[in-house]
């Protein structure tokens, strides 16, 4: 199903990959590689840029792309040559803000990969092997892990399996009221292990009496 995804996702940019030009002011910037406009007729649409991909929130220099973005684009007038739709419906296009390309100007800082899933641009491949050869922010981390790896590395762990007492309740794992969320919480807990404890003395209680009435 994964393959069929990624073949009709490309399948959809080839269809709608003929350029068209957009511009608005930048009234939002995501991240480096993702930005929002508001067009004359008050239209926002989502950007996200052309064949650059930028580091994930939560990933090294992700705060430094995004401000790097934002200090030519940010409340300015971008012009965007357009390709169509992405897999999550944004835009994708080619910006221009002040006559600079931030693509261009994303990865030519280290501030972005190229996308090489979806492009082999030859002089963004230049730019990108350029300031990886200088060091330049991200290629200054001695191994930068590129953000379609990033995505695929963060899997939540399992929750550890809560084993229910004899008696049938679990407390939902909590053993300390300091783990309880209100007194309400406390109550019930607290209230539930007298009702349980009650239980257990009550059939001790039967069971021995039935003990003693059948030996003597």
């Amino acid at each position: 199903m994964n393959k069929i995804a990624v073949f009709l996702t490309r399948w959809l940019i080839v269809l709608t990959s003929k350029a068209d030009q957009l511009s608005g002011h930048v009234i939002a910037v995501a991240d480096g590689d993702t930005l929002t406009i508001l067009t004359k007729d008050k239209q926002k649409i989502i950007i996200r840029l052309n064949a650059i991909d930028a580091p994930e929130k939560n990933q090294a220099f992700s705060n430094a792309s995004k401000k790097s973005l934002s200090s030519i684009c940010f409340k300015k007038t971008a012009s965007i040559q357009t390709f169509g739709l992405g897999k999550y419906g944004r835009t994708i296009g080619d910006v221009t803000c002040d006559e600079v390309n931030a693509n261009k100007h994303q990865v030519d800082n280290g501030m972005a990969w190229v996308y090489r899933k979806y492009s082999n641009d030859s002089v963004l491949i230049e730019m990108e092997d350029k300031a990886k050869s200088m060091g330049q922010r991200l290629w200054d981390d001695p191994n930068p892990v590129p953000p379609w790896e990033f995505r695929h590395q963060a899997t939540p762990a399992a929750a550890p399996a809560i084993k229910p007492t004899q008696s049938g309740f679990t407390c939902a794992g909590k053993r300390y009221c300091k783990q309880m969320l209100s007194c309400v919480e406390v109550w019930v807990s607290t209230d539930l292990i007298v009702i349980t404890t009650a239980y257990l003395v009550n059939q001790f209680v039967e069971t021995h009496l039935l003990w003693t009435s059948a030996v003597g």
